[in-house]
């Protein structure tokens, strides 16, 4: 069976002594980087709260959250047992695992406690937060691809990859469906919303679309995507946990998008 060769990347960019910049690491700093410049310039054109100066303030909550969140979770949902057994893995960041749905949930947390501190409504940072977000997610998978983990199913298509770390079948490089969907499709939505004042002046409206947006496309994603060995198929086979962990954002990004619409907008 015909499969794509594999690009050989290090998944290291350069090494220095003890020092090593990876391309997983460079990702979260230019997403960081990147998506902070996005909402700082909706703050300004929105002249409200979240202020350009609160963004800032609120840039290292974020970070935390991100990170603090993305551990917990992948430890939580993905390798508890493990982790049970070896607690002091639990700090080897650097050998990978970090859960989307748990960073997001960290972001959520840092959102609410930074917005209630100043006296602001969380939603309207939160809408800033969402339009900015998939940024990192196309940048997070593109390093998955590099590193060559989380692969797809295998498959027939033409495109179809051998991965060195999982076995000699041709996969499918669900990686990079992640990084379209997730990245490119979510971001372009999410955009172009934001530049409606009917959707972005009713508060909460963003962040609803994006919690719908990332459960519509990490579900599909799913259906090529190999389930982590640990876990693999629940709910009698077929189903994910990514899938699984992505209903409850499914529905309360609905919940959010329903109450925004009975909102009055806010003024401009």
């Amino acid at each position: 069976m015909m499969a794509l060769a594999f690009p050989n990347i290090s998944p290291t960019i350069v090494e220095i002594g003890p020092f090593a910049l990876r391309w997983y690491a460079l990702a979260y700093i230019v997403g960081v980087t990147l998506g902070y410049r996005l909402a700082l310039g909706m703050a300004r054109r929105m002249n409200g709260r979240p202020t350009p100066a609160e963004l800032d303030d609120f840039l290292v909550w974020a970070v935390v959250g991100v990170l603090a969140g993305g551990r917990l979770g992948f430890i939580l949902f993905y390798n508890l047992d493990f982790y049970l057994q070896h607690p002091f893995d639990m700090l080897k960041v650097w050998n990978g695992g970090m859960s989307f749905h748990g960073g997001m949930t960290g972001v959520a947390l840092a959102v609410l406690l930074f917005a209630r501190r100043r006296g602001f409504n969380p939603l309207s940072l939160g809408d800033l937060a969402a339009v900015a977000a998939p940024i990192g997610l196309f940048l997070g998978r593109l390093a998955n691809f590099v590193n060559g983990e989380l692969w797809g199913r295998p498959t027939d298509v033409p495109w179809g990859m051998v991965f060195p770390h999982a076995d000699d079948l041709p996969r499918h490089p669900s990686q990079l469906y992640e990084a379209g969907l997730e990245g490119i499709v979510l971001f372009t939505a999410l955009f172009l919303l934001s530049r409606v004042p009917s959707v972005r002046d009713r508060t909460g409206t963003l962040t609803g679309a994006f919690l719908i947006g990332y459960a519509l496309c990490r579900i599909t994603a799913e259906f090529f995507r190999e389930p982590d060995v640990q876990v693999g198929f629940l709910l009698g086979g077929g189903v994910t946990m990514g899938q699984i962990l992505s209903v409850p954002m499914l529905l309360i990004g609905v919940a959010l998008v329903a109450l925004a619409r009975r909102r009055v907008p806010a003024a401009a």
